[in-house]
């Protein structure tokens, strides 16, 4: 018999023993069972309520025509070429800055253009912009 106890010691155990970790999660269960009611202890206080919404401020909105004989029109207004530059630089320093929008007639000439598109650059305008009409469908 007592060869047959010493072979019993002698073999390697497969098996994890799972109590000590059942033990350890029951104790750690125990702990947050009995602080988490503590935790929830606050003062309570009546706040204040406020709206949080931002105003949106619309920039306004430049409408320079160059028409077919080269001659300028903001926002409805005949202008002279040095009158042009001094106008927009009057705009570019509002704030916000407004959006020119340039509409060229389809008859003139691409430099009168270019020209009113320089001279919004150098008042400083950022946001420029060209009106165009869609093209007609066919049925």
């Amino acid at each position: 018999m007592a060869g047959f106890i010493a072979q019993d010691h002698d073999e390697v155990m497969s098996e994890i023993n799972m109590v000590p970790f059942i033990d350890v999660m029951l104790v750690l269960l125990v702990i947050f069972i009995i602080t988490v009611p503590v935790m929830k202890h606050a003062v309570n206080v009546q706040l204040p309520r406020a709206a949080n919404e931002k105003e949106v401020v619309q920039p306004q909105t430049l409408r320079l025509t160059v028409q077919a004989d080269g001659s300028y029109w903001l926002d409805g207004q005949k202008l002279a070429d040095d009158q042009l530059g001094t106008r927009l630089q009057a705009a570019a320093a509002q704030q916000p800055q407004p959006d020119l929008h340039i509409r060229g007639d389809r008859d003139v000439r691409y430099e009168r253009v270019a020209q009113a598109m320089a001279a919004a650059q150098q008042a400083g305008l950022s946001k420029i912009g060209f009106v165009t009409e869609p093209p007609q469908r066919t049925p």
